[in-house]
């Protein structure tokens, strides 16, 4: 079994274990403010996909209860990345976001900011001050694609085409700055065949790093509806684990894969209940792999 995991790349690369740190920057969405949209992605919570960032205060303050929260499980000499997490981090004035960014790198012990964000949100501005940032620290940039089908990007309400993330990898990578993309695997009527394109688009893309995701269901939100409705179904593990494995076997060996599946609020959590239990999630992801011998890059096809 091999894929490059997060873990053993920020081991290699700062020699040292990383925890991240979710903060919240108090910002909002252009899907929500009316600007795009007014009830964001319909799988989007209230808190904006931000359900274990650390709450209020200063951005110190946020920093110092997230290292509170971990502290019984990190080594004294780890290190952090900063992540901005929930809503849309860059869609707020420039100087708000040049001074929430400079106090989250500051400390010496954070080693990376990481900044989550739509590709519609990347001005001029924007980009100078990630540009500036990446000199003092390095800066990843995650963008929620999800999926590459038109149909799908307008049934859960992205509100962004497809060039516009292009653009904004292209943008990104004019600057230095690293871009991991994010792939929601299960959204409603996409077949199998729709998810691995997405995968293989990703692959191709020219970014650093992919979170592949489950679909699940939270209550609240607009996707909860229309699963009470019986208009779609969720995946089962026994079909996750597979589709999993069959895209980390299209990224390209380099390409670092942060995330293998994502896991909801379990307070809130409505389907898939199997996705409740992370470390069963796991250990029957790990021996999947080990089992299917899954290798990162055999079935990746370069230019």
């Amino acid at each position: 079994m091999y894929y490059n995991a997060l873990n053993e790349h920020l081991r290699r690369r700062f020699g040292r274990k990383a925890y991240k740190l979710s903060l919240q920057g108090a910002t909002t969405c252009p899907n929500r403010d009316g600007t795009v949209g007014e009830r964001g992605c319909i799988f989007c919570s209230q808190q904006g996909s931000g359900e274990f960032a650390a709450c209020g205060g200063t951005i110190a303050q946020q920093m110092t209860d997230a290292k509170r929260r971990v502290a019984d499980k990190v080594p004294p000499d780890a290190g952090y990345i900063a992540y901005f997490q929930s809503f849309t981090n860059t869609y707020a004035p420039i100087d708000y976001l040049r001074n929430i960014f400079t106090e989250a790198i500051a400390p010496q012990d954070i080693v990376a900011l990481s900044i989550a964000t739509r590709p519609d949100c990347l001005g001029a501005e924007v980009l100078a001050l990630l540009a500036e940032l990446n000199r003092i620290k390095p800066v990843w940039v995650e963008l929620g694609l999800q999926t590459i089908h038109s149909a799908t990007a307008q049934y859960i309400r992205r509100g962004y085409d497809l060039a516009t993330f292009d653009r904004a990898v292209e943008q990104l990578r004019a600057i230095g700055v690293e871009v991991i993309v994010h792939q929601i695997l299960g959204l409603p009527h996409e077949t199998e065949q729709q998810m691995l394109q997405t995968a293989e688009y990703i692959a191709h893309s020219g970014v650093q790093g992919v979170k592949f995701h489950l679909l699940h269901v939270l209550r609240g939100t607009d996707l909860a509806r229309e699963y009470a409705r019986g208009t779609f179904e969720t995946l089962e593990m026994e079909e996750y684990l597979p589709l999993v494995a069959k895209c980390v076997e299209r990224m390209p060996r380099e390409m670092v894969i942060h995330r293998l599946t994502g896991d909801g609020a379990k307070r809130d959590l409505i389907a898939p209940l199997w996705s409740g239990d992370k470390k069963r999630v796991l250990n029957a992801m790990r021996r999947y792999f080990e089992e299917n011998d899954v290798q990162q890059g055999r079935l990746y096809r370069g230019e």
